[in-house]
C-alpha cells in the first residue's frame, strides 16, 4: 500500500471521527439520546431548570454520570434486608395515625438505606445526583417524599399529598432493597419506559384507595407489604 492510500485513509478516518463526535455532543445527538434513556424523568427535571436548554442539561447529566458511574453498591445482609424491611412496614402503619411522622421516617429510612448501600449521605450535596445515575426512574417519588418531610409540618401540606408521595418513595426503597449491586441502572430501571411508569401510578393509587376504604388494615393503607 504506497504512502499516499496510507494517507488518505488516515484522514478519512479523523473526518469520520470529528463528525460523530459533532453529532454526539449536539443537543439532541446521540449522546443526548443516551442521556434521556438513562436518566429518564431526571433528564426531563434537569431540562426544565435549566428552561430547556438541551446542551446545559447534558452537560450537567454527563459531569454527573462520570462523578458517580463507579458507585460500587454494598450488599445487604439478610438480617439488614429483613430490618429495613420490617421497619417499612412500620412506616405504613404508622401513616394512619401521623402522616408527619410516618414521611419524616420514611425520608430517614431511605437515606440510611441508600448509604449503607455506599451512596454519598444526604448531608455531602451529591446524594440525590447519585442516586440518579444509578436509580433515575424512582428518584423523583423520593425526592418530593423528601421535600414534603422537610415542610410538612406546614398548613399547606395535605394528608393526601403525604400519602402519594409516600406511596412513590416506596419505589425508591423497594429499588434500593432489591438491587443487586451492578453498576449503572437496574435491569428495572431499563426495562421502564416512562410511559409505562406514570400508567402504573394510577393503578398503584387505586390499589391504595380500595384498600383505605375497604379492608380497614392499618398495613394496608399505603398498599401491599414489600417482601
Amino acid at each position: 500500500m504506497s504512502t499516499g492510500v496510507i494517507i488518505a485513509i488516515v484522514v478519512v478516518v479523523i473526518v469520520l471521527a470529528a463528525a460523530l463526535t459533532t453529532v454526539m455532543l449536539r443537543p439532541g445527538g446521540l449522546g443526548g439520546r443516551n442521556l434521556h434513556r438513562r436518566f429518564g424523568p431526571e433528564y426531563d427535571r434537569v431540562l426544565r431548570r435549566h428552561d430547556g436548554d438541551t446542551k446545559a442539561t447534558e452537560k450537567e447529566l454527563s459531569e454527573r454520570l462520570e462523578r458517580h458511574k463507579d458507585i460500587t453498591l454494598r450488599p445487604l445482609s439478610p438480617q439488614a434486608r429483613e430490618e429495613y424491611t420490617a421497619r417499612w412496614a412500620g412506616v405504613q402503619e404508622h401513616f394512619i395515625d401521623s402522616p408527619v411522622k410516618a414521611l419524616g421516617e420514611a425520608d430517614a429510612l431511605i437515606e440510611n438505606l441508600s448509604r449503607d448501600r455506599g451512596f454519598p449521605d444526604a448531608r455531602s450535596g451529591e446524594h440525590f445526583d447519585a442516586l440518579s445515575v444509578h436509580h433515575a426512574r424512582h428518584l423523583q417519588g423520593y425526592r418530593d417524599a423528601h421535600e414534603i418531610a422537610g415542610r410538612s409540618g406546614d398548613a399547606g401540606t395535605s394528608t393526601e399529598e403525604m400519602r402519594e408521595a409516600l406511596v412513590r418513595a416506596r419505589s425508591m426503597f423497594e429499588e434500593l432493597i432489591g438491587a443487586d449491586g451492578g453498576h449503572g441502572p437496574t435491569r428495572r430501571d431499563e426495562a421502564a419506559g416512562r410511559v409505562e411508569e406514570r400508567n402504573a401510578e394510577p393503578t398503584e393509587h387505586a390499589d391504595v384507595t380500595e384498600k383505605e376504604h375497604g379492608s380497614g388494615s392499618r398495613s394496608g393503607v399505603l398498599g401491599r407489604r414489600n417482601t
